[in-house]
């Protein structure tokens, strides 16, 4: 239909442009025999003059708004190459010329959104740079102290095993910060496909809890697992089950650095219609009112007196992981009483 709107308007163009040019001929031909034989026949020529005036002062306008439209082209196409922010308003048009005007639009539109895009993604890779160069300062740091104090002078073994033990912990920082930190970036980067199977929800919750027992058995904590399926029927869970339970333990591990010795965290799962849904709740030290606004950001630690080998990335992974299966994850807490994750999978 565009194809034929064309071909109309290009033929209207040319007979436009066919009877001014054989208009002008005739009157100058009509002229000339006037002159030569009789002056008052000029006077038919009079209408053929006119119409002929007419349709060379048509495309004389005609050309300069086709020039004035190309110089407008030329600008927006110099903005859109430099950058410079807004580009200018492009009026309504109709024809070819309101065709070039609408694709030329899109087009520009659709650079501006990839510069903006690749300029995001600098910013993102700057600041993720900065913020594991910042991380991995303080461990290096320790193992450096560390190896200096243990080859510089004669060291007593107690002190030396604790030594050990202290360079020990900081390679583990190191070693769960990275990997963290690329299951992340391969998670964003869209490089994870996350499987879609039935899971038995009952296992994903025992295995994650088993995960973190070698800090909640020490400090004495009881885990809680509760299931709660619909009537005669078992918790399943639709999704990816390993990943699941990575964003259990996380959440567990969080649980138990937030919770006092001796204390009772419950994990439950369950079913409705519309969704599934796990909790963990722990009954510590909760979070503060004005720190809930960025307890899923890289790094953040509520109290960093808490755990010193933590780095603040287990929870940001734990919501890169749920988004990425296509879910949800939410915290409710009350300082000094209690603090829930949820993380919920609509149906």
């Amino acid at each position: 239909m565009r194809e034929k709107e064309k071909y109309y308007e290009t033929e209207k163009a040319g007979i436009v442009f066919l009877a001014g040019s054989i208009a002008a001929l005739l009157a100058a031909v009509v002229i000339a025999l006037g002159i030569l034989k009789n002056p008052l026949s000029l006077l038919p020529c009079i209408p053929i003059a006119a119409l002929a005036a007419f349709l060379f002062s048509y495309q004389q306008r005609k050309l300069r708004a086709f020039c004035r439209d190309l110089e407008r082209l030329s600008q927006i196409m110099v903005a859109a190459a430099e950058n410079t922010g807004e580009l200018p308003p492009i009026e309504y048009r109709q024809g070819q010329m309101g065709l070039a005007f609408t694709n030329l639009q899109k087009l520009t539109t659709v650079l501006q959104s990839t510069q903006a895009a690749a300029l995001q993604e600098r910013i993102y890779l700057k600041n993720t740079i900065s913020d594991i160069s910042h991380q991995l300062k303080t461990p290096l740091a320790s193992m450096k102290l560390f190896i200096e104090l243990l080859a510089g002078q004669e060291v007593p073994e107690k002190q030396r095993q604790q030594l050990l033990l202290e360079a020990g912990n900081q390679v583990e920082r190191m070693e769960w910060l990275i990997l963290a930190l690329l299951k992340q970036a391969r998670i964003e980067a869209g490089a994870v496909t996350f499987e879609k199977k039935e899971c038995k929800m009952k296992l994903i919750l025992n295995t994650a809890v088993a995960a973190v027992s070698y800090l909640t058995e020490p400090k004495g904590q009881r885990v809680k697992v509760e299931l709660a399926a619909q009537e005669g029927s078992e918790l399943l869970f639709r999704g990816d089950g390993p990943w699941l339970t990575e964003v259990l333990v996380n959440l567990l591990k969080n649980a138990s650095d937030y919770s006092e010795e001796h204390s009772e965290i419950l994990v439950r799962a369950e079913e409705n219609a519309l969704y599934v849904r796990i909790s963990v709740t722990d009954y510590g030290k909760g979070i503060p009112q004005e720190a809930m606004a960025h307890i899923f950001d890289r790094f953040y630690r509520v109290d960093t007196s808490v755990n010193p080998n933590s780095v603040g990335i287990g929870l940001s992974l734990a919501k890169t992981i749920v988004e990425g299966m296509g879910g949800q994850i939410s915290v409710r807490s009350r300082e000094g009483e209690y603090t829930c994750f949820r993380v919920t999978f609509f149906k």
